[in-house]
């Protein structure tokens, strides 16, 4: 555990210094989320930002009104993890799961240095953990260990009803990010209120034999899922077309879908370096009232 948090803290040391390169030393971070919040409103003064006019005071004929804002104190930062078999897939001495462990850790760490509170929720088919959102250095270990040494329950996937759970424990407005291969049916429908409601940031883990399995001829392969053989041409030129254009199809709808309502999107292969991913991903948009 010990040998983990070093490697992982390492990882968050060298995203931090790389963005604080970038950004001139000012390291803010996505746990930040918009950075704003609403403060007061004050009489309108030249040189004001007319975006900021509060149109429905201002009609009332007393003068025109601005609304002002200051910066978030406090911001709650939750993973989502789905934990589901799908996740045991993976080849030589990594699976997709360790990818899900070592992206928490790093998201964790990080937050605990942005003094955000970090809270996690893992999920199957239901609840396997739910750890609330605390500040500091001793409630991210806790979180951690917690998490790093879960026996989940089931190996089945209800992407939807994570997303149900994430709404209901969610309340206060917070940086969500969810861990997820998205191996299964998913709606939009309920994907969007997160968006809406949250600064939602959505990583997608996938190992490569997802899309390029072998060429091996007719083979089984089990369902982590369902506990299921099923027998397929893995030499079928056919049938490797369809297996990638079906992954590339779900990616490219999850992306679309993060656009949409302007959440972050990033696909993390299995057996690459992902450092600059995150960096990319890390690294805080300019601040914007579209949202507010």
């Amino acid at each position: 555990m010990k040998e983990i948090i070093a490697k992982l803290k390492k990882i968050e040391i060298r995203i931090r210094k790389t963005i604080e390169s970038r950004t001139h030393g000012k390291f803010n971070s996505i746990f930040k989320g918009s950075g704003i919040e609403f403060s007061d409103i004050r009489d309108y003064q030249y040189g004001d930002d007319v975006r900021n006019i509060d149109w429905k005071v201002t009609a009332k004929g007393h003068g025109t009104y601005i609304r002002t804002y200051q910066e978030e104190k406090e911001q709650d930062v939750i993973i989502i993890v789905d934990i589901s078999g799908s996740n045991d897939l993976g080849v030589g001495d990594k699976i997709k799961y360790d990818i899900l462990k070592e992206l928490s850790g790093i998201i964790t760490l990080s937050a605990v240095e942005q003094r955000s509170n970090i809270g996690l929720v893992a999920f199957s088919d239901q609840k396997e953990l739910f750890v609330k959102p605390d500040r500091g250095i001793k409630h991210g270990y806790y979180l951690l260990h917690r998490f790093f040494h879960l026996v989940r329950q089931s190996s089945l996937t209800d992407i939807d009803a994570m997303f149900r759970y994430a709404l209901s424990v969610v309340q206060r407005k917070s940086v969500v990010i969810i861990l997820s291969d998205f191996k299964g049916k998913w709606s939009e429908n309920l994907l969007s209120p997160l968006a809406q409601k949250h600064d939602l940031v959505v990583i997608q883990v996938s190992d490569p034999t997802e899309i390029a399995i072998p060429k091996m001829g007719i083979i089984p392969l089990l369902d982590k899922e369902s506990n299921k053989t099923i027998w397929i041409n893995s030499s079928s030129k056919k049938y490797r077309e369809h297996l990638e254009e079906k992954f590339m199809a779900n990616s490219r709808h999850i992306e679309s879908v993060c656009k949409k309502y302007r959440s972050r999107y990033v696909l993390i292969k299995n057996g690459e370096d992902y450092f600059s991913k995150l960096v990319e991903l890390f690294t805080p948009r300019e601040t914007s009232y579209a949202r507010l």
